[in-house]
């Protein structure tokens, strides 16, 4: 049994969510002597976190709770301790929740760190420290004032061009962007219209920022004559955004503007990411798809990395994904030019992204029957993905989610259609 997925622990939240999070709370306080803690605001967000610093405690560390707060606030914050746990579940559904592990520069727990984990887990080799040892859990205050700060210091020439209020609309999802966003806008000289900023456990809408679910946002935009709107997921280590025309900027265009504003030249991205990337004059390293592979890789060097679907890291920043600063990133970018003729200037392929459900398909079946399509080559780094003269299909099972997703990129509409629709088809066995 895999405890983790790609972005560390997801399960329905219930009983054995809470007990799996006494479990590894009390594994990290056997690794880690001092953790902190904080959490997004799923209704079941306090069981989870309380049951996780209860096993920290009972293995003898230290605990400092955070509170509500974002994941990359999280992340930051960990740079003063051993580890950090975010209790969250991202973009997934309000019923689930699950638990991140971090490092102090950031990054996620690596694949040796999580290996451990799941052995002390599995093995049932956990046990109690003396009453003697164990801690008394203490609070983290600030942790927000913090991220605020250090997005603010690390901007000192982009503030002073935010002269005119920027009119920005950002939608939080009612989630833990909520409790910051908002407020490093107005820090930022923003007239900022806010939709879903009040945190609560019931997302208005399904929180993973697509434009299949940010049709609020995309209206509001539009109907204001605002410069610009962001979205964020639950947690906020995504970050999404919509333009001066209320147009929903896809995350392939996002991931250029961002790195032409950082003016790198060593970009770190997934296979699922869209051959413009590769046209564009970066040196170019794919990962499997998740955004740990993306930070593992931009230890080893990058100017910036990201993934399609929104997480942004600037390795300057931190190695976990940050979409608070990437907010503030697009804000400094919109203060020196109208986001719609930059994102009209960045040339774009037709692009499709769907998924199907998991359950009872087995991968070496639909593998095989992929393999028909005959392919110029072939490629494994997560899943299979199936390139051919103009274009590619990569079909993989989500390590978030039992689903099987399903990307198609082309130089024409009618070939991705085929591309995409002949995938399907395949794993589907008909």
């Amino acid at each position: 049994m895999q405890l983790f997925g790609t972005s560390g622990i997801r399960r329905v939240a219930d009983k054995n969510l809470v007990e799996l999070a006494l479990e590894v709370g009390l594994a990290v306080g056997k690794l880690y002597a001092n953790v902190v803690v904080g959490a997004d605001t799923r209704t079941s967000s306090d069981a989870v976190k309380y049951a996780f610093i209860s096993g920290l405690l009972t293995a003898g560390a230290r605990s400092a709770d955070a509170g509500i707060i974002p994941t990359p606030t999280l992340a930051l914050a960990a740079r003063e301790f051993q580890a950090g746990a975010m209790i969250t579940a991202s973009h997934n559904p309000p019923e689930y929740n699950g638990i991140k592990l971090f490092n102090p520069d950031g990054a996620a727990f690596d694949a040796e760190q999580r290996g451990q984990i799941e052995e002390m887990i599995l093995g049932d080799s956990l046990e109690a420290a003396p009453w003697g040892e164990m801690r008394s859990s203490t609070v983290y205050d600030g942790a927000i004032e913090k991220h605020i700060e250090h997005i603010v210091k690390n901007f000192p020439g982009e503030v002073s061009l935010i002269k005119s209020e920027i009119k920005v609309v950002v939608d939080c999802s009612c989630g833990a962007a909520s409790v910051i966003t908002p407020y490093l806008l107005r820090r930022l000289g923003c007239e900022v219209t806010e939709l879903n900023c009040h945190p609560t456990g019931f997302f208005p809408h399904p929180v993973e920022p697509t434009e299949a679910n940010l049709g609020d946002l995309i209206r509001v935009t539009k109907e204001l004559g605002a410069d610009l709107g962001i979205a964020h997921d639950g947690d906020a280590d995504r970050m999404m955004a919509v333009d001066n025309m209320g147009r929903f900027i896809p995350g392939d265009k996002l991931l250029i503007i961002f790195a032409q504003a950082a003016a790198a030249k060593e970009v770190v991205t997934t296979i699922d990411a869209s051959m413009v990337i590769d046209e564009m004059g970066f040196s170019v390293t794919r990962t499997p798809v998740g955004d740990n592979y993306v930070s593992e890789e931009l230890k080893k060097g990058g100017d910036f990395g990201g993934e399609p679907s929104g997480a942004w890291i600037f390795p300057d920043n931190s190695l976990c994904p940050d979409g608070i600063y990437a907010a503030a990133q697009l804000l400094a970018i919109v203060s020196r030019q109208k986001l719609s003729l930059l994102v009209d200037s960045i040339p774009a392929y037709p692009l499709l992204r769907g998924s199907l459900a998991g359950d009872g398909v087995v991968a070496s079946d639909w593998e095989k029957r992929l393999l028909g399509m005959k392919p110029l080559s072939v490629s494994h780094i997560d899943g299979i993905r199936l390139n051919f003269d103009d274009g590619w299909l990569l079909v993989r099972a989500s390590g978030t989610e039992p689903k099987i997703r399903v990307t198609a990129e082309a130089k024409s509409e009618a070939q991705v259609h085929q591309l995409y629709d002949s995938g399907v088809r395949l794993i589907k066995g008909v």
